[in-house]
């Protein structure tokens, strides 16, 4: 899928095994030079080869596999030539495996004969049919030579300090010429390239050999007089191609095509556009009140030149006449342009409505057993992501800061990252990151996780969620943590079911760092403030006030989604009513359902099932002058919602999962405006649980504990509740999506310099 970015310069009755070292070879690169390495072999040399040779040991080289700057194997010789793989399926090289593991004794009988050479101090590293010590050289002695000799196995010592046991007739070396002759590779087709003495071995096969530039000294001492063995002056990758140049398995060692930078310094990747298109070519402002996109737009009124890359429906994805690059606004951004890429109707069902929600979304928030994986799905998801990396190389100046948006386009940073090396890369979830136990269940998490880390910061909405990411990584890769912060007092730790005690702020992973951070979105509190000054909206809260008069008000207000826990809210309603029957005449849930996009038929029954719900409450507790919940299926306008806030007793949000929430925020900011003295009841598994000091928290999916909580919000004391709502009020005030945004992008501008 990461399609051929260059066009080399080659031999077409040519072709080349590369039998290559990885630490210090391979990966130590200037990252032109790996992409241009990894795309010689994606197809670029007919019929040409790549074997890895490492002393790692398998487990180690499989985060590899999945980073878009590493060129993929054909064949893996891992744990110092003891492992032996196809690079595609990992599955083991036979007969040449079995005759390896045929003469390797054992693990736990070398561990048990070396037992009394109580100065080996065992490596721990992932390894197989070997067993590796650190050691000081002027402890190896002939009584260790004899043990080792007794087990049948060799043994090698490197670089002052490791000593491996292998099984006999094994190293880099051996196990290469072995494979060799058995995939009946011709020697003079081979090409070794390594840059210590450990690599040594390979070269002594009387292959053509590349020692790359920055090798070992003593490596090049011991070859210097070898006439088959080239020393190349660039480094790594470079020198490796170098090479090639040099054994005529390239014409040319340069790439001919180079992609070529854009103007733009800060660009926006982002799905939707800045403004809503319609169909006779007019533009409207996005009608989402969720302030996020104001608030990015905010980063272009300083006079910094930019783009924003997102889709734009059309009949063809090649339409005629289709300007790509339109103003956004040129009184408010002269230097902003949109860059549309135009997609069908049939590629955004299928991309976001379909395979988004159905595969990703499930597991997101931690509904497994909704989850529904196609491989056809997921290549036109990578085919997706490519078209916006594509667009987005385009758009950036050298050196430009990236900043892409939200799991449906997860993959871009991969292929942007190989097209332009020189971008800063930045990234923001918009949802949950779940437990590594959940993530991993996706099929295609190597190439997801191996994406994402080729980003310099990346965002979550709360420190629970780096944590999750975090774990993600280590699962994938050796991983070092960097630096933690505490997450109190901004953040609770104990108090809640999303709480942690310390973040993690960066971690390494392959020789890169990338930076991670905790940034709630906020809201737009001047917006609220603004519509609350409005004639219009305060005569809809009086004439709310005066339908409900004598009467308590829930609000419920959510999308129609399974992690919102519609069923879940109802049931304890009903619970509260039966066993509170003081409450029965005289309290009313509004319950807003927005309805799912069109076309989202996972929903579907959903719906019926909230419909029933519904019905049976009020028929079991309705009079003729009163109806327990008063449900609407259907979108109301902004003004309408802030309305509802500013009357309603109880705001009743207890999702079963979310990201975030800012309905929570909204209706906080309203009664904070309006001095009001509302309760927040907020499920424990809301991302703004852990922010929002002063909501009284509940789980969802403890029957027992949303009724309590609710009963407790409706008898709560006037001072308790003034005081909570303060409380919150403050913290969202100064917390908004302003804050967010200066936040995020200060983050990544320091601590990715």
């Amino acid at each position: 899928m990461l399609k051929k970015l260059l066009s080399s310069s080659l031999d077409s009755n040519s072709s080349v095994v590369l039998a290559t070292d990885l630490d210090g070879t391979l990966l130590a690169s200037p990252l032109p030079a790996r992409r241009h390495l990894r795309e010689l072999f994606s197809g670029n040399i007919p019929h040409a080869k790549l074997i890895f040779v490492s002393g790692r040991g398998l487990e180690s080289i499989l985060p590899l596999l999945n980073d878009p700057m590493v060129p993929r194997p054909d064949y893996i010789i891992a744990d110092v030539g003891a492992t032996v793989v196809h690079g595609d399926t990992l599955l083991p090289v036979f007969p040449l495996q079995q005759s390896i593991s045929d003469v390797w004794p054992g693990t736990q009988q070398v561990l048990d004969a070396l037992e009394p050479f109580g100065y080996l101090e065992r490596q721990s590293v992932p390894q197989e049919r070997r067993c590796s010590f650190f050691v000081r050289e002027g402890l190896i002695d002939d009584g260790l030579r004899a043990v080792v000799e007794a087990l049948g196995c060799e043994l090698l010592f490197s670089a002052h300090k490791y000593l491996d046991i292998l099984p006999k007739g094994t190293g880099k070396g051996a196990t290469l010429r072995k494979l060799c002759a058995q995939l009946e590779f011709a020697p003079e087709q081979i090409v070794t390239a390594g840059d210590t003495l450990n690599d040594l071995s390979m070269f002594k096969e009387g292959f053509s050999s590349i020692v790359v530039g920055g090798s070992e000294p003593a490596l090049i001492h011991a070859v210097r007089d070898c006439k088959e063995v080239y020393l190349s002056s660039g480094e790594g990758c470079a020198g490796i191609i170098e090479g090639l140049a040099h054994y005529e398995f390239l014409k040319s060692e340069k790439p001919s095509l180079i992609h070529k930078a854009g103007k733009s310094d800060l660009v926006m990747v982002y799905h939707r556009l800045p403004f809503d298109e319609m169909a006779n070519g007019k533009r409207h402002k996005p009608k989402s009140p969720n302030g996020i996109i104001p608030t990015l737009l905010n980063f272009f009124t300083t006079g910094i030149k930019g783009s924003w890359v997102a889709w734009s429906l059309q009949a063809s994805r090649t339409p005629a006449n289709f300007e790509v690059q339109v103003d956004v606004d040129v009184t408010k951004y002269p230097h902003l342009q949109a860059a549309r890429i135009p997609l069908l109707a049939k590629d955004v069902d299928l991309f976001y409505k379909k395979f988004s929600k159905e595969a990703f979304w499930p597991i997101i928030f931690s509904f497994p057993d909704k989850v529904e994986f196609k491989q056809d799905h997921w290549e036109h998801y990578l085919e997706i992501n490519e078209i916006f990396a594509k667009q987005t190389a385009l758009e950036a100046a050298k050196g430009a800061l990236v900043w892409i948006h939200d799991y449906n386009l997860w993959m871009v940073p991969a292929f942007l990252r190989m097209l332009r090396p020189d971008l800063k890369i930045a990234f923001f979830h918009h949802t949950t990151f779940p437990p590594a136990t959940i993530f991993n269940i996706i099929p295609w998490r190597r190439e997801i996780i191996g994406s994402l880390l080729q980003c310099d910061y990346i965002g979550f909405h709360i420190p629970r969620y780096v944590e999750n990411f975090v774990d993600v990584v280590q699962s994938f890769a050796p991983t070092t943590i960097l630096s933690q912060t505490p997450c109190a007092p901004r953040f609770m730790t104990y108090g809640c079911a999303l709480g942690v005690d310390r973040v993690t702020n960066s971690i390494r992973v392959g020789g890169k760092e990338v930076h991670l951070g905790a940034h709630p979105v906020g809201i737009d509190c001047a917006q609220i403030d603004l519509l609350l000054k409005k004639l219009a909206v305060r005569h809809k809260i009086e004439s709310i006030r005066n339908e409900f008069v004598g009467k308590r008000a829930i609000l419920s207000l959510e999308r129609l989604d399974y992690v919102k826990g519609s069923l879940e809210k109802l049931l304890a309603f009903e619970t509260l009513l039966e066993n509170h029957p003081e409450f029965i005449g005289n309290l009313v849930l509004l319950n807003f359902v927005t309805p799912a996009a069109p076309g989202m038929e996972v929903y579907e029954a959903l719906r019926v099932d909230v419909d029933t719900m519904v019905g049976r409450i009020n028929g079991r507790f309705s009079t003729l002058d009163w109806t327990p919940v008063r449900y609407f299926y259907r979108s109301l306008a902004y003004e309408d919602v802030i309305a509802y806030y500013g009357v309603a007793d109880v705001a009743w949000i207890t999702p079963l999962r979310d990201g975030l929430n800012l309905v929570a925020k909204e209706y906080v900011a309203t009664q904070g405006n309006l001095g009001g003295k509302g309760v927040l009841v907020l499920s424990e598994f809301a991302g703004a649980a852990v922010e929002l000091h002063g909501a009284l928290l509940t789980n969802p999916y403890d029957a027992k504990s949303m009724e309590e909580t609710l009963y407790l919000a409706l008898t709560l004391g006037e001072d308790d509740r003034a005081y909570r709502m303060s409380r919150m009020n403050a913290i969202v005030r100064s917390n908004d999506v302003h804050t967010w945004g200066e936040g995020f992008m200060d983050a990544v501008m320091h601590k990715s310099k």
